[in-house]
């Protein structure tokens, strides 16, 4: 195929070169002078998606997106394909899918899972989003940027599936914190709770997988001074996603409220800017009841 792939950054670059690899034509844009294996960069973004039989963006937010719609879409071929690996809010996606299928065009919103380690090694997992012929488009590329996509639904459905996982994820995640704290000052030994929780009922990817406390269950970035496996500001970021979307449905949300307001205390007014998401734990070891 000949792809156009517009947000080459520390995601968009090795998916891109992952592509070039499997000896599809990649023409690049970034707003940034960057260089990646295996991609010929254009000019503009419309330069990159001229022609193309799949353009796939990797924007940070839905604003971009629309912007970045506005430019390619006038510029693509009818029958063409548009594949979002951004994640955004769902009335984004929403709306530049209306806006492609309106131009003759197909619309896979995608994001991913997987960090930049998932990127580099085509280990990836996509939540699509679209038509199932949009989704028949786009799968091939999945397979070789990815190891797993999951077709959610509609356009739209793929970002819903992220944010809904994501508020989860902050979610947990803030609880595995504060069960670790209250278990220090209760004189628990740490791995000791850990071996009673990772077996029972409070089982989750946040203590059996990621766990916070250092040197306890597999390796984490808990274990590397909390530098980020994915940072909280990340996090933060969608946790306000899902916080948009539980407005823009009238869903009552109190624990993704919640949780969007102590990552925003710890990224904004505290130290957590930088840090891994789990990094909430010795935020918690620091603090007292008041």
């Amino acid at each position: 195929m000949k792809i156009g792939f517009i947000g080459l950054g520390n995601m968009g670059g090795p998916m891109a070169t992952n592509l070039a690899k499997e000896g599809h034509e990649v023409i690049g844009f970034d707003m940034a002078d960057v260089a990646i294996d295996g991609v010929t960069m254009g000019a503009s973004g419309a330069e990159a998606a001229t022609g193309a039989d799949v353009v796939i963006t990797m924007l940070p937010n839905g604003q971009i997106l629309r912007a970045v719609a506005n430019e390619i879409l006038p510029a693509m071929s009818a029958g063409a394909t548009l594949v979002d690996c951004s994640t955004v809010d769902v009335d984004s996606a929403r709306a530049v899918g209306e806006q492609a299928e309106a131009s003759d065009l197909l619309f896979v919103d995608a994001p991913v899972s997987g960090g930049i380690g998932g990127a580099a090694g085509g280990t990836l997992t996509f939540m699509a989003g679209g038509s199932a012929e949009a989704f028949g488009k786009a799968a091939p590329l999945f397979d070789i940027m990815g190891q797993k996509a999951v077709h959610c639904g509609a356009a739209g459905a793929g970002q819903a599936a992220k944010i809904c996982n994501n508020m989860i994820l902050g979610v947990t995640m803030v609880a595995t914190c504060e069960a670790f704290a209250l278990a220090d000052k209760l004189g628990l030994d740490r791995q000791k709770m850990f071996d009673v929780v990772s077996t029972s009922s409070g089982y989750s990817w946040t203590m059996n997988a990621y766990c916070p406390a250092p040197g306890v269950g597999p390796q984490s970035p808990s274990d590397n001074d909390y530098k980020p496996g994915f940072a909280a500001e990340l996090m933060l970021k969608d946790l306000r996603l899902s916080q948009q979307a539980a407005e823009s449905a009238d869903a009552d949300t109190p624990m993704g409220e919640l949780a969007q307001a102590l990552y925003t205390q710890f990224v904004e007014a505290e130290d957590g800017l930088g840090m891994d998401f789990s990094a909430m734990l010795p935020r918690f070891e620091k603090r007292g009841r008041g």
